[in-house]
């Protein structure tokens, strides 16, 4: 495996990022006493080696967030989540520091191995940079090695994530003329979501992989069994969001060409999810509104006691009695997604008002404030 961080990054940039591990390393040793630490593993696209490569006049810099995760022993679930609470604030600190976004997630190792497995799973154990522990740090891993046990649902999760991001692009385009933050916002969430439609495709055949550069040879020429009008279109858009990935830049463009892109994007992103959806829950969907409004379950591999508990989590006790409360959380954001994004102009019919009022347990009756009160849900379902 390489032990670089990026493909063609400057040797400048190389050693920028590794004095980073480095001070990171120690600090994370500062904080969590010896006998709890497991390991520290860098994952996601600079642990991968495939960390984007900004171009600036003043040479090379990172632009992807650096992921870190801390793996400890006997931790109790409570325990975790204040220690997770405390890599927060030491990831803030040195990401101002550093000038990079760094984030911590506190595991163990325990759990991954019995854990099922995910494409976080698969990317983390498949492909990474060790800085504290053995090189067998992740025998008996071996299963979260093999794609092919990937399930169909990590696709729609993906999928889910990253178009929450083109709903948060249509958010800006809809209501303000985009600063240089939003722009740079919106260029890499529409390459997040260009990605999102091929790697989705890519795990639905078994052909994910940990590699980017790999994944799109993969996704070039991919002979697929079925005819998806759609899906030529989807490989441009792919080779666009990998070369974003692999060389991001600031994008400067006017409103109108946001737009138009994002239009194209998620018309695409409609039809892979509609394609995703109908394998994944052996129900074919001609439209959105088709999937909406058809009332079968979404989330049918969660048991029915722990969307319960799921629900009153996310919603308060008032949710106790709600007809939807032992469906799992995640599927009414499935579904005022697929109307908020897909679907807005129907907010103009009153009956479709009332079924996401119901969905988001929300009084608001405007898109605005529909997307609102959809952020206020995403991050506890996403």
């Amino acid at each position: 495996m390489s032990r670089r961080f990026t493909i063609d990054g400057s040797g400048a940039l190389e050693l920028q990022l590794e004095r980073i591990c480095d001070r990171v390393l120690r600090e994370v040793q500062a904080q969590v006493p010896t006998e709890k630490l497991d390991a520290l593993v860098l994952g996601g696209s600079y642990g991968r080696g495939e960390g984007g490569v900004l171009k600036t006049n003043a040479g090379d810099e990172p632009y992807n967030d650096l992921e870190f995760y801390v793996f400890v022993r006997d931790y109790s679930w409570r325990q975790t989540v204040r220690l997770g609470g405390e890599l927060n604030a030491l990831g803030e600190h040195l990401g101002r520091d550093c000038g990079i976004a760094i984030d911590f997630k506190a595991d163990s190792l325990q759990k991954l191995r019995s854990g099922p497995v995910s494409m976080f799973s698969y990317d983390l154990v498949s492909a990474n940079r060790i800085l504290l522990g053995g090189n067998d740090l992740f025998h008996g891993c071996e299963r979260h090695r093999d794609a092919r046990r990937i399930p169909l649902s990590e696709a729609t999760r993906l999928l889910f994530n990253r178009c929450g991001g083109l709903l948060l692009v249509r958010e800006i385009l809809t209501h303000r003329a985009p600063t240089a933050a939003d722009m740079d916002f919106i260029g890499r969430n529409l390459a997040k979501a260009e990605i999102a439609l091929g790697d989705a495709i890519l795990v639905a055949y078994g052909l994910y992989d940990w590699s980017i550069v790999e994944r799109q040879k993969r996704m070039t020429e991919l002979a697929i069994p079925e005819p998806l009008p759609w899906m030529p279109a989807v490989q441009r858009h792919y080779a666009a969001g990998v070369e974003f990935k692999l060389h991001p830049r600031r994008v400067e463009k006017a409103a109108t060409d946001f737009l138009r892109d994002h239009i194209e994007i998620t018309g695409l992103a409609g039809d892979v999810w509609l394609w995703i959806e109908g394998r994944r829950l052996k129900h074919p969907f001609a439209s959105i509104y088709e999937y909406v409004f058809t009332g079968d379950e979404k989330c049918p591999e969660t048991a029915a006691w722990r969307n319960y508990l799921l629900t009153l989590r996310t919603f308060g006790g008032s949710a106790a009695l709600d007809s939807l409360a032992r469906r799992h959380p995640r599927e009414r954001l499935f579904n005022a997604l697929c109307v908020l994004l897909w679907q807005g102009e129907t907010l103009k019919q009153p009956r479709i008002v009332r079924f996401l009022q119901k969905q988001l347990r929300t009084a608001t009756s405007d898109w605005a404030g529909l997307v609102t009160d959809y952020k206020r849900l995403w991050p506890t379902c996403a």
